[in-house]
C-alpha cells in the first residue's frame, strides 16, 4: 500500500511517468423495440426488454498528474490483450520515457510473464525493462486511480444502452477525448501518513 502511496506523492517527472492501469467488462445491449424519441414536455421512453449483444472490455490508462486518459476497447481481456496495452504504453504513448511506473492491481493477467507469451523473448525483455509493476494490496484495489476514472466513464458514457463494438468505441472516444481537453483528473489525499493513522489496523504489531 505505501508504495502506491509514496508514488503518488511524488511531483510529476515526464521521463518516468506514473500510469494508472484498470479494466472493467461491458455487457452490449440492444433495444428490443425502438424508443419513443424526447419531446418537449415528454421525456424519452424506452421498453424495459432488451436484447444482449455479448461483451466488451474496456482497459482503462490514466495519467493523474498530466490529466490524460485512454480506453482501449477489447474483445477479450486476456495476457494477449495485456502484453498488447504495456506495448502499446511503451512504444506509442511514452516512447520517449526512460520508466513508466504502472499502478495495477493483482489479477493473474498482470505479470511481466504476459510478455514473454505473447512476444519474442528479445522483444518481451526490451518492454519489461522499461516498465516498472507497482501493485495495489490484496482488497485494495481502491488505492488504483484508474478505478476511479472507470467509475467516472461508467456515470458519463456507459449508462445506456451500447448494442456493438463500433458504437461503444465512438462513444467511448468521445468521452475520452472531452475528459482529456479539459485535463480532468483526481485529486488524491490519501497519504502514506494517513494510512498509518487511519488503516493502522493493518500494519503489524510492534
Amino acid at each position: 500500500m505505501e508504495d502506491v502511496l509514496d508514488l503518488y506523492a511524488e511531483p510529476y517527472q515526464r521521463a518516468k511517468p506514473v500510469v494508472c492501469f484498470d479494466e472493467k467488462s461491458f455487457q452490449r445491449l440492444d433495444e428490443v423495440r425502438p424508443p419513443i424519441v424526447m419531446k418537449k414536455g415528454h421525456p424519452k421512453r424506452q421498453d424495459y426488454e432488451y436484447k444482449r449483444q455479448g461483451t466488451s472490455n474496456l482497459f482503462m490508462f490514466f495519467q493523474p498528474l498530466a490529466g490524460l486518459r485512454h480506453v482501449e476497447v477489447t474483445e477479450r481481456r486476456t495476457k494477449v490483450d495485456f502484453a498488447d496495452c504495456m506495448k502499446a504504453l511503451v512504444d506509442d504513448f511514452f516512447p520517449w520515457a526512460e520508466q513508466i511506473r504502472v499502478v495495477l492491481d493483482n489479477l493473474n493477467t498482470h505479470t511481466a510473464a504476459s510478455l514473454y507469451e505473447r512476444f519474442p523473448a528479445e522483444e518481451a525483455r526490451r518492454l519489461a525493462k522499461k516498465i516498472e509493476f507497482h501493485y495495489t494490496p490484496k482488497h485494495g484495489s481502491w488505492l488504483n486511480m484508474a478505478e476511479i476514472e472507470i467509475g467516472v466513464l461508467a456515470n458519463q458514457c456507459l449508462d445506456r444502452r451500447i448494442p456493438d463494438m463500433e458504437t461503444l468505441k465512438v462513444e467511448v472516444a468521445a468521452w475520452e477525448n472531452d475528459r482529456n481537453n479539459h485535463k480532468a483528473t483526481v485529486k488524491w489525499r490519501f497519504s502514506t501518513a494517513a494510512a498509518r493513522i487511519k488503516l493502522a489496523r493493518l500494519y503489524p504489531l510492534q
